[in-house]
């Protein structure tokens, strides 16, 4: 299938506005870092590995290796947002904080630098996309397999205070939208990976739905005691 096609470009556009909602998500806490010149109690771990996540998928959509060009943009936006915001936490964090984070963004840098090392060095054309191919994908499932932590915490406490509406909708609807735009392409690096993500993100609307409202309910109650 022609990656150039209306509705593919349409399906991949789509997937790169969801994404980018999902990139500047972060900003309100970051701008609470900033005001308040201290990291607190927030984690920079997931900004670490969503830039990996990124570089990764942006190095898979390049013409040197996928080609698709889509999944180039997207990521190569998601791993400038992602590099900013280690930046701001690590100048933030406090002694042991910043030495920690330090050590995983090079750790990140070392390991894509040797994931594009390998692929050329080692690799023909069509073996390349099929090495990082499989790289990306296993990177976009550990990363769509994150909110299981959540899913699990909203069942078990039955309320969704901890998993924010808006976000998992944009997920849920760019991995949509990048399931079908691996579709259209027959890549299936792109929609088994994005496909697991639209499932998982279904999952989170549909606990929200379910517990969101029995929330309500116990809120209206204890307003009327």
């Amino acid at each position: 299938m022609d990656q150039y096609s209306a509705s593919t470009i349409a399906a991949g556009i789509a997937g790169n506005l969801f994404a980018f909602v999902l990139f500047v998500s972060p900003m309100l806490t970051f701008r609470r870092i900033i005001r308040n010149e201290s990291t607190e109690e927030f984690s920079g771990s997931p900004y670490v590995y969503s830039l990996m996540n990124c570089l990764i998928c942006m190095w898979y959509g390049l013409p040197c290796v996928g080609g698709v060009v889509l999944v180039a943009t997207v990521n190569s936006a998601g791993a400038v947002f992602q590099s900013a915001y280690v930046g701001v936490f690590i100048f933030y964090a406090d002694q042991a904080r910043k030495l920690r984070m330090i050590a995983m963004f090079m750790g990140v840098l070392c390991t894509f630098i040797a994931i594009v090392y390998a692929s050329l060095e080692f690799f023909d054309p069509l073996n390349r996309k099929t090495f990082v191919g499989y790289l990306s994908a296993a990177s976009l499932i550990s990363m769509f397999a994150s909110p299981l932590f959540i899913i699990n915490l909203v069942i078990r406490t039955r309320s969704v205070e901890f998993m924010p509406f808006y976000l998992s909708l944009a997920t849920t609807l760019m991995s949509l939208s990048f399931f079908v735009y691996g579709m259209l392409l027959h890549d299936f690096f792109i929609y088994i990976p994005n496909g697991i993500g639209a499932l998982l993100g279904a999952v989170q609307l549909l606990l929200y739905g379910y517990y969101g409202g029995k929330s309500r309910e116990r809120s209206i109650l204890q307003l009327l005691a």
